[in-house]
This record gives structure tokens, sequence and C-alpha cells, in this order.
């Protein structure tokens, strides 16, 4: 039970950071809403990100567990875009106010492009023709027992299939020790880098480029990313693979 509490705190730090909702758009989410996002909190290097998914006026980028960058995506990508939040029904029955959340986020003018998903981790039908799809801090989660646990090789095909030719698939998470794989996702909530790339290659993408951006040296990858030593401050690898195309 600890550690499901532990996995539900993690998501609901990273969903319910995220998009900002004023007070006059959405008052009865105010106990909600939270101080910062992307767009706000340049510890997360929104430019840098948004720059290495190469996203551009008249994309089409999926926001897996769709959170903090969701209103960043939707500046970039401009009214001609479309940003697709998607919410597996495993984190909605875990917080089911983020269905509020984004609804109304979508509902604001200025971010009309927004549209929320829904679905199941494992019978994940995404838009085709997508150029990018992003998960952030929550791939690790795709191997935690709340979240199914995930059909993770289908998940990373679902995703193969629902990009265009030449489109990206990008994943920022919690670093874990190298040589620790899988064994830390539901307890430290870190992921070995080795391991992403070999999952993710095994849907057929490529791996085309990394980001130490938000590396972070300091942290040893020993403490739990709640510890507070670390939180906010840990070490995060940031990956792009590209269908062939």
């Amino acid at each position: 039970m600890k550690t499901a509490r532990t996995a539900a705190a993690l998501l609901a730090a990273t969903l319910f950071s995220a998009p900002l909702l004023t007070a006059s758009l959405a008052p009865s989410l105010a106990a909600a809403q939270a101080p910062a996002d992307a767009l706000t909190d340049p510890t997360m290097k929104r430019a840098e990100v948004v720059a290495f998914l190469g996203l551009k006026p008249g994309d089409k980028v999926a926001d897996i567990v769709a959170g903090r960058f969701v209103r960043a995506f939707s500046q970039a990508v401009g009214p001609t875009g479309k940003v697709y939040a998607v919410e597996p029904a495993e984190v909605v029955k875990v917080h089911p106010q983020v269905t509020a959340l984004m609804q109304a986020l979508s509902a604001n003018p200025d971010y009309a492009n927004v549209q929320m998903i829904t679905q199941p981790v494992n019978a994940l039908a995404l838009p085709t023709g997508l150029d990018a799809v992003f998960i952030r801090q929550n791939y690790h989660d795709l191997h935690d027992k709340f979240m199914g646990p995930a059909d993770v090789p289908a998940f990373n095909r679902a995703v193969f299939a629902a990009l265009k030719p030449g489109g990206v698939f990008v994943v920022l998470d919690h670093a874990d020790a190298a040589g620790t794989g899988l064994k830390d996702t539901d307890t430290l909530h870190r992921i070995d880098v080795a391991s992403v790339k070999s999952e993710v290659e095994a849907a057929g993408f490529v791996l085309d480029a990394e980001s130490a951006v938000l590396a972070n040296p300091a942290d040893d990858h020993s403490k739990n990313v709640f510890d507070p030593s670390v939180r906010g401050k840990t070490d995060q690898f940031l990956l792009r693979f590209k269908k062939p195309g």
C-alpha cells in the first residue's frame, strides 16, 4: 500500500503542477491548482525541451500522462496544430480531477487546440500521423502495478504506429544508476536509461539524440525522487527516438 500511495503521489505532482487554470476559468478547481508549469518554471527548461522535440506551428503532438508541458506545447504548435493530452484510464482512476483540469484548459480559447484523450494504457489507440509523442517522468510508471502493469512493448509499438515517418518519441525521466534496470521503478521512481533505450528501440525506433539539459551530476541516484534533498533536482535524462522513414 505504501508503494501504491507513493506512486499516486508522484503522479499527482506530475499532473497537478501543470495546467495553470485561473480562478475565473475554473473556480471550483482552485484547491487543485498548482503554482507553476513549463511556461512559468524556468527549471523545467521549456525552450530547450520544446526545441528538442522540434515542435513547430501546425504540428500534432501527444503528451502521455499530460501535465506540465501542455500549455507550452499548445503555444508551440499554434492554432493550426494539435495537442492530444493523453491521460491513461489508470491515471484518471487515481486522480479523476485531471479530467476537469484538462477540460477547463481546452475550454480556454487560448488553448483550444488541446484535446484530452482517455484510454486504458493497454488499449492505447493514439491519433495517427503524429509529429511527436512525449512522456515526462512517467515512462518508469509503465512498469508499476498501479498501471496494470502496462504491456510496455505494446505501448511502444502503439506510439511507433501513431507517428508519421520521421516522427519522434521523446522520453524524459528520472535517472537510476547504471545497471539497475527496472528494479527501482516502483520504489525510487527511477529507471536505468539503458533499459529505456532497449525497450523503445525494440519497437523499431532509432535513437536520434540525447540531451543533458536536465542532468544533475550531484544526484547519486540512491534516493527516492521525493526525498527533500533531491526533489525537483533529480538527474534526468532526455532521449529522442525517431521513426525511420
